[in-house]
């Protein structure tokens, strides 16, 4: 269920900020939140899967601590990040 080689240079390729950026912060943001709803639909089918939960609440973490830092670098970097990702309401 990982993402495929596709998916990710897609992701990177929307969200980098130059040509070679392949680990910002906004990249890895996008890759987790791309994870993160795709194990939410395998644990809707699946609700016994207790160590994929797990994953995904380790996942759900990192991802919220990446944005916590964004946010103190850059309030405008973050609001973009949020409102292309569509999370947070």
């Amino acid at each position: 269920m990982p993402l495929t080689t596709t998916q990710k240079q897609e992701l990177i390729n929307s969200h980098q900020a130059h040509g070679t950026d392949t680990g910002s912060v906004e990249v890895q943001v996008a890759m987790l939140s791309e994870r993160i709803q795709q194990l939410s639909g395998h644990l809707q089918k699946n609700i016994h899967d207790f160590s994929s939960r797990q994953g995904l609440l380790k996942m759900i973490g990192r991802r919220k601590r990446l944005l916590g830092y964004l946010r103190a670098q850059s309030e405008t970097r973050y609001a973009e990040l949020i409102k292309k990702l569509g999370i947070r309401g």
